[in-house]
């Protein structure tokens, strides 16, 4: 049996690089993964090697083609979505980047933003951007570059460095330097796009010192983005989709009604919410932000971001050694009960909405010596539905009350979790049948763009529900758990060291 209009999706995460054929049904035909290392120079620093990144990216292409050909499977376009925010910049001619990227969980430039930090910048960034003054953003790395790499100012002023975004730089790697594009979800990300006008914005490159020669030419989700080299993969395959990658696992989720909305748990925990062809404020730190653009026509989001979740259970691994895998932890969670008394407060990275505290730091609290790494474990697993509780009460209280959500990522193959999450938000948690939504949302870009589907109407109908949770725990229990976490949220806000 032959496979037909297959879609390779190239899926490059904070963590990992994958690549996974999907038949035009949407069913997962062949995938190769390889993680990729992370590096901490200093204190809330966190890098990337853009070679090592390029290299697994060509791994797991190659080794996924390779099992294609053994199921005589025929790839005829290339998706792509990526870690977001996560900033580059490179040699327009070499193609080799000039620093490490500067990954979205980064810290380093909050001495940045607090310089600009004034109610006119505020409102300036705001209104155009959508998004806040934050260190997560890309604009205030990417001139952290420029300022610390020596020439690099002048050389990007002069035209010679491009700046992008990882779907930018796969791209300009993957067609031989020949097109420096991005899409309007990843360019909606950066603090330098706006999201009205969809264009770059002269206001905001100038407030972030960043000169407009590095930047690259936006497209909607589903476009031409070339072709890659045929010295790659053996033939040139089109690029023809793009999109961040909490916007390609709503797209993955068929969230294309208004009123949708799904979360992402994978290193961090992503909630979007489809506000349609309007841009809805918030007035709880939430960000409007770009959802997809197909044929013309935008749908935006707003959007709760959660620096740490699966990573939460990857320091519990790599950074104290209290498992060795994170399937553990589903059974060690499952032996204690509500009443455990532990509360981990995920701040690794500071903490995003809906507080938005660069300098908060990680805590666990209600430790005594009868205190095990099952409460370790559990209490990693129970901030990521306490953190998801937060952001949906924010988007409650900017009028918008979630029903039920849709849930992907690595996280969630976890059934403990699923209802844990369905308990705390006291609503119905659907998992859909294709775990790797993120991925399947950028093969159906480029399956749009290539004729493979109709509409976003024949992908809905393709999308099916492996399991629904529903909540199962007593009120009473709830509020209190709930309790524990606020307060130990704000211990954790009012610590200063």
């Amino acid at each position: 049996m032959s496979f037909d209009n297959c879609i390779l999706a190239i899926d490059q995460g904070t963590t990992s690089t994958r690549a996974i054929i999907f038949s035009d049904k949407g069913k997962i035909l062949c995938s190769a993964q390889e993680e990729f290392a992370q590096h901490y120079p200093n204190d809330g620093w966190v890098e990337h090697d853009p070679e090592e990144i390029w290299q697994t990216t060509l791994n797991v292409c190659k080794a996924a083609l390779q099992q294609g050909q053994q199921k005589l499977t025929k790839v005829v376009t290339i998706g792509i979505t990526n870690q977001r925010e996560t900033t580059l910049v490179w040699d327009k001619q070499t193609g080799k980047p000039i620093y490490n990227a500067i990954v979205w969980q980064d810290r380093r430039t909050a001495a940045i933003c607090d310089n600009l930090r004034t109610d006119a910048t505020l409102q300036q960034v705001q209104s155009k951007s959508g998004l806040l003054l934050d260190p997560y953003f890309s604009a205030t790395k990417a001139a952290w570059i420029l300022d610390n790499v020596t020439g690099a100012r002048q050389r990007a002023e002069a035209g010679e460095l491009a700046f992008g975004t990882i779907d930018s730089f796969l791209i300009w790697r993957l067609t031989g330097g020949k097109q420096h594009v991005t899409d309007v979800t990843n360019a909606s990300r950066t603090n330098l796009f706006n999201i009205h006008s969809l264009q770059w914005d002269d206001e905001l490159l100038s407030l972030f010192n960043v000169p407009a020669a590095m930047l690259p030419d936006v497209k909607e989700c589903a476009d031409d983005f070339g072709v890659t080299d045929p010295a790659l993969f053996g033939k040139a395959i089109p690029i023809n989709g793009v999109a961040g990658d909490q916007q390609a696992a709503s797209v993955g989720q068929c969230c294309f009604e208004t009123g949708a909305i799904k979360s992402t748990y994978g290193t961090g925990c992503f909630v979007l919410l489809n506000t349609g062809e309007k841009v809805l404020n918030s007035k709880n730190n939430l960000l409007p932000t770009v959802a997809y653009q197909i044929n013309g026509k935008v749908h935006y989001a707003l959007e709760g971001s959660i620096f740490i979740a699966g990573a939460a259970v990857q320091w519990l691994r790599d950074g104290i050694g209290v498992i060795e895998n994170a399937s553990e932890t589903e059974k060690m969670a499952q032996t204690l009960d509500y009443e455990h008394g532990v509360y981990m407060v995920p701040a690794f990275a500071g903490l995003g909405a809906p507080y938005w505290d660069p300098l908060a730091r990680a805590a666990i609290y209600g430790m005594t010596r009868a205190t095990s790494p099952n409460h370790f474990a559990r209490a990693a697993l129970e901030s990521v539905a306490y953190q998801t509780f937060d952001l949906l009460e924010a988007m409650s209280q900017d009028g918008v009350t979630a029903t039920s959500i849709n849930v992907d990522g690595g996280m969630v193959a976890n059934n403990w979790v699923c209802q844990f999450i369905s308990d705390i938000l006291n609503i119905e948690v659907a998992r859909p049948e294709i775990m790797e939504t993120t991925a399947l949302g950028a093969a159906y870009l480029a399956g749009l763009k290539a004729g493979i589907y109709s509409s976003t109407d024949a992908l809905t109908q393709m999308h099916k529900i492996e399991q629904a949770f529903n909540p199962n725990l007593a009120k009473a229990t709830r509020t209190k758990l709930l309790s524990g976490w606020k307060a130990a949220i704000q211990s954790t806000l009012q610590f200063l060291y």
